[in-house]
């Protein structure tokens, strides 16, 4: 399968890193809760395996995801890795006994986070780190001036190459541009919630990739009539349309839908070819929060 049929590709800022826009993210890997072994791990490993073979060479994970499960699957399932192939990882938060997700951005934890990832994905350079921030509900306005510049040294000392912001305020995009050059942004932001469309613009003319968690609405997906009505218009689903919406907002929007079906992963990779005419996207506008 071509880059074309995966809504084409993405140079990564000051690098030679060309991702597909549509990637793949291993939050589902694990178990319930994002807890644990998955219940099915072979199934899970099949996943990885078929993203590849669809010509998927962008993966969004966390060795906080498990914790530690889904890089041990990535690396099960897909090492040696091939050599296109961009892992994206985040640091920034831990998981507690009773599942939970406690910040962890000290320089300590921050630096035993990335010896986790590398650790566990088997590599000795993680290709991309997202600082990840904020609060559960979403951004804060805190400096994230000492952690980001803990990533910055960890990047001199050679185990890091890029560095990402995940959950961030645009008050913390201005504020790294004096401290590190920024290769991504991961923000919440989909058809529905468009918080970010000022971001998303500036970002794009700057040649910043940026790229939506919960593209489908999160853990609880979102619910619209009039995007029903779209998906039943072009014989697709309302993921897939909500997923090609993203694709056509701007040429900086990497994807990286999570699941852990070979079908989902499938109509995933389908809605790249998906086209939304302008009366179409008119329509899903009305629809934003």
């Amino acid at each position: 399968m071509t880059s074309h049929s995966l809504g084409g590709s993405f140079t990564l800022k000051g690098t030679s890193s060309a991702v597909s826009r549509m990637g793949y993210g291993a939050m589902q890997l694990t178990g319930p809760m994002i807890w644990g072994e998955p219940r099915d791990r072979k199934a899970a490993v099949a996943v990885l395996q078929e993203a590849i073979s669809l010509g998927v060479n962008h993966l969004d994970t966390s060795d906080f995801y498990g914790p530690h499960i889904a890089n041990q699957i990535i690396k099960e399932a897909l090492h040696p890795y091939p050599g296109d192939l961009v892992i994206v990882t985040k640091v920034g938060a831990r998981r507690a006994a009773d599942k939970s997700w406690p910040t962890a951005l000290s320089a300590a934890e921050l630096t035993s986070a990335v010896h986790d990832n590398l650790r566990n994905l088997g590599v000795e350079a993680l290709d991309v780190v997202n600082l990840r921030v904020g609060e559960a509900y979403g951004p804060n306005q805190e400096s994230i001036a000492a952690p980001l510049n803990t990533l910055v040294d960890l990047r001199r000392q050679g185990l890091i190459r890029n560095i990402g912001l995940s959950n961030i305020s645009y008050h913390q995009y201005r504020e790294s541009q004096s401290i590190a050059d920024i290769v991504c942004v991961q923000n919440h932001y989909n058809v529905v919630h468009r918080h970010d469309d000022g971001l998303v613009d500036e970002l794009a003319s700057k040649g910043i990739a940026f790229v939506p968690f919960f593209p489908l609405g999160g853990f609880r997906p979102f619910q619209s009539a009039a995007l029903d009505k779209v998906a039943a218009s072009l014989a697709a689903t309302a993921q897939q349309v909500a997923l090609a919406w993203l694709l056509q907002r701007s040429p900086n929007i990497l994807l990286i839908p999570g699941t852990s079906s070979l079908d989902h992963l499938r109509e995933n990779v389908a809605a790249a070819s998906l086209h939304l005419t302008p009366a179409v996207v008119g329509e899903l506008a009305r629809i934003s929060q």
